[in-house]
């Protein structure tokens, strides 16, 4: 199986996708070197396809596809930075998440979109219980 550094970039509520020229859309990402940690690769990765610096990194989860172990993080970039396509990449674009499931996508580029939509869907219903937890306790 390979190891692949998997990036997942938000913005403005959109998920940010590459494709090479006449290729489907994916996460920017790619093989892990056998001198580098999936970290070190996800760097790598987001600037030589994108040209984004990670502001900062964080590991999200492994992901098994058909033949490749997805090692996904979630970056921070500058708000006021550009994806530009650069390297075999042809092209950058921001996505609503709901728009990725009728795009030309891999397979595990769908179901690591909605695996992490879920796993941010859960952090926030928590959030609010717990708020409305504390706000509840509350007496005046």
């Amino acid at each position: 199986m390979k190891d692949r550094a998997t990036v997942l970039c938000v913005r403005d509520n959109r998920v940010l996708l590459v494709a090479r020229l006449r290729s489907r859309w994916a996460l920017p990402g790619g093989r892990i070197r056998r001198e580098e940690t999936p970290y070190e690769a996800a760097l790598r990765e987001l600037e030589e396809e994108t040209t984004l610096t990670a502001t900062q990194l964080g590991y999200l989860f492994q992901f098994s596809g058909f033949n490749t172990l997805h090692h996904v993080f979630f970056a921070d970039v500058g708000y006021h930075s550009t994806a530009q396509p650069s390297n075999e990449i042809a092209r950058c674009k921001w996505f609503a998440p709901v728009k990725i499931g009728t795009l030309s996508t891999s397979v595990p580029t769908r179901e690591i979109v909605e695996l992490f939509l879920r796993q941010v869907a859960v952090v926030e219903h928590d959030a609010s219980r717990q708020m409305s937890e504390q706000v509840g306790g509350v007496t005046p």
